[in-house]
C-alpha cells in the first residue's frame, strides 16, 4: 500500500490548523480591544487595524507585545462595568417590586384603619380589599 500522507504529515497539518484557529481568536480579541480602548485616537485605531489586517501575524504579535498588559486592564474594567450595571439593574428591579408590594400593604392598612374608624362599612371594606388584592 502506498502511504501518500504519513502520520507526521497529519500531525503537522493539525498543528498548523490549531495555530491558525488560535491566531483567529487572538485577532478577534485584539480588534475588540482596539475598539474598547477610549484612550486611542481614531487614527491610532485605524493604524493598529491596518497593521493587524495587512501584516496579520506580525501585527498581532506586535500588538500583544506593545499593548498586552493594557488588554488585561481594559478587559477587567469592562467586566467590572458590566457587573456593576447588572447589580444596579437587580437593585432597581428589587426596589420597584418591593415598593409596589409595600404600597399595597400600606393601602390595605389604610383601609383597615378607615373601617375601624367607621368610615367604611364591612361590605365596602371587603370590596376594596378584593380590588386591592386582585
Amino acid at each position: 500500500m502506498d502511504d501518500d500522507y504519513p502520520l507526521l504529515g497529519l500531525f503537522w497539518t493539525m498543528l498548523w490548523f490549531f495555530l491558525w484557529i488560535m491566531w483567529l481568536f487572538l485577532l478577534f480579541k485584539i480588534v475588540t480591544d482596539i475598539f474598547r480602548d477610549h484612550e486611542l485616537s481614531g487614527w491610532a485605531k485605524a493604524g493598529w487595524l491596518i497593521l493587524c489586517l495587512v501584516l496579520p501575524f506580525v501585527g498581532v504579535l506586535v500588538y500583544v507585545i506593545v499593548r498586552g498588559m493594557g488588554m488585561t486592564q481594559r478587559e477587567t474594567a469592562h467586566a467590572e462595568e458590566t457587573e456593576a450595571a447588572f447589580q444596579d439593574y437587580i437593585r432597581t428591579s428589587a426596589a420597584g417590586s418591593s415598593s409596589a408590594s409595600g404600597g399595597g400593604a400600606d393601602e390595605l392598612a389604610r383601609l383597615a384603619d378607615l373601617k375601624e374608624k367607621g368610615a367604611l362599612t364591612e361590605e365596602e371594606f371587603r370590596k376594596a380589599k378584593a380590588r386591592l388584592l386582585a
